[in-house]
């Protein structure tokens, strides 16, 4: 690969991960060519793009970034998968779930609306965060529920009163 070619990686590095504040990095090393692909397929179908990035040209990207990527950096050796995807659990589920069958994808690092993640011990807690239209749908339950019961209570009135 040529310095311009590097750069020009970099700069395309770079360009996805200010797009994405959704970000993990996993290990994929030792995947066979089937495996691999179901996992290309699975991450397809949950809207994130999986793609194998050379470790120097990512943590250029990081640091030309905007964002603070903290010591997500030092967690890039060996092979590096970036998984990115507008979803904070969805890439985590689907770790998870590759890994009721075999010991690979291992979480390397997340980068989660300006949070960062190391080790792959954080990955059954960011597989059980709520996205925000389940949170959103959480809120709502939660303060549909009080009203519910106030126009319960008013309409069995106005019918007492309209019994009277």
């Amino acid at each position: 690969m040529t310095r311009e070619e590097k750069s020009i990686a970099i700069e395309n590095l770079t360009a996805k991960l200010a797009e994405s504040n959704i970000i993990y990095i996993a290990d994929t090393s030792g995947l066979d060519a089937e495996t691999t692909s179901n996992l290309r397929h699975a991450c397809f179908k949950a809207d994130i793009t999986l793609e194998v990035v050379k470790n120097t040209l990512l943590t250029k990207a990081m640091q030309a970034s905007a964002s603070d990527f903290g010591d997500l950096p030092s967690v890039l050796k060996g092979t590096s998968a970036l998984m990115m995807g507008t979803i904070a659990n969805a890439p985590a589920k689907i770790i998870k779930d590759f890994r009721r069958k075999s010991d690979k994808p291992v979480l390397k690092g997340a980068y989660i609306n300006s949070e960062i993640y190391i080790g792959d011990n954080e990955l059954e807690g960011l597989a059980a965060l709520k996205s925000k239209e389940e949170l959103v749908g959480e809120i709502i339950g939660l303060l549909q529920s009080p009203a519910r019961r106030i126009i319960s209570a008013l309409l069995k009135h106005a019918e007492e009163k309209g019994a009277e």
